[in-house]
């Protein structure tokens, strides 16, 4: 299983990094669910993934190339900014 065009275990410090990062729990669920495409539920893994198209190029033109994970502080700082837009 991938995740863009990266095995799900590298991105496991984006994972640790939200997870030590109570007050940004609420927005990455959040923003998790508004990634996924509609009827997520239907396709195997049963898992609300962000389309492999869609998280592919977002990651190109974030690090300039294919097969990289995002760095965690890199999401931490997005979840951030979603929360403090959505206040």
């Amino acid at each position: 299983m991938s995740l863009g065009d990266q095995p799900l275990r590298q991105w496991l410090p984006v994972v640790f990094a939200v997870a030590r990062t109570p007050q940004l729990w609420v927005t990455a669920l959040r923003q998790t669910v508004r990634l996924a495409p509609r009827g997520w539920w239907h396709r195997w893994p049963l898992l609300p993934l962000p389309d492999h198209d869609y998280l592919r190029f977002r990651l190109q033109t974030m690090y300039g190339g294919e097969g990289r994970a995002p760095n965690p502080s890199d999401v931490i700082a997005y979840l951030s900014w979603c929360k403090r837009e959505a206040n």
